[in-house]
């Protein structure tokens, strides 16, 4: 049954399996067929020991440093390498070479993002650098940030400066406005027909373009689709 506006909880954190090529097997976002996707199992030891040999490759930065597929590829083997040995130090002891406990941690949170988020990343709307920083932050803020970044065009350093601010305790809303943005403000293009409905629909209920446009989409997903 669909869920409403009141119970409707979005997933903010990866929910298949570490290391499967979800987004990166997808040949519409990343032009890679499904069988030239490497999938890292935590669970089996030569796939784990791939995933090691990936991690040293990817923290010296030896290839593909503008690739997002390399990018993610090598956040999927960060998250495996961790979840194959247990805790982020024996990740990185496995992984030598560049790889850090910082390094492996901040790519691994990368990797467990919802693939809302990772099919941006994966199509280069959102930066890998920017999506560690959206990484930092946790539950529905993630979200907001990311769809913030997108709207905004935000740059690398504002959403760092954004997440910063929130794991300090401000909302998202707050951290935006500091930056001169505002949350749930975004332009789009609408058809004749549906535009000139909405705009006839908000002058008859004395209210905003914006506020007839909320009250459909909560009214969508209240109902389903």
């Amino acid at each position: 049954m669909p869920e409403g506006p009141d119970n409707y909880v979005p997933s903010t954190d990866r929910e298949s399996p570490v290391g499967k090529p979800v987004i990166r097997g997808d040949p519409a976002l990343t032009g890679q067929r499904p069988e030239e996707a490497i999938e890292f199992d935590p669970d089996d030891s030569e796939s784990l020991e791939l995933a090691a040999r990936t991690v040293e490759k990817f923290s010296e930065n030896t290839a593909g440093a503008d690739d997002n597929v390399f990018i993610l590829r090598g956040a999927a083997a960060c998250a495996a390498l961790v979840r194959g040995e247990g805790s982020y130090k024996a990740a990185a002891e496995r992984a030598g070479g560049e790889a850090s406990v910082s390094f492996i941690r901040k790519w691994s949170r990368v990797h467990d993002l919802p693939r809302s988020v990772r099919i941006h990343v994966a199509k280069g709307e959102i930066a890998p650098t920017a999506a560690k920083h959206i990484a930092r932050v946790s539950g529905e803020s993630r979200l907001l940030l990311a769809w913030a970044a997108l709207d905004h065009d935000l740059t690398v350093r504002q959403i760092r400066s954004v997440a910063s601010s929130v794991n300090d305790g401000a909302s998202v809303d707050a951290a935006l406005a500091r930056n001169g943005y505002a949350l749930g403000e975004l332009r789009t293009q609408l058809g004749r027909d549906a535009y000139c409905r909405l705009r006839r629909q908000a002058a008859l209920d004395g209210a905003s373009p914006g506020e007839v446009i909320s009250e459909a989409i909560e009214s969508y997903f209240d109902d389903g689709p």
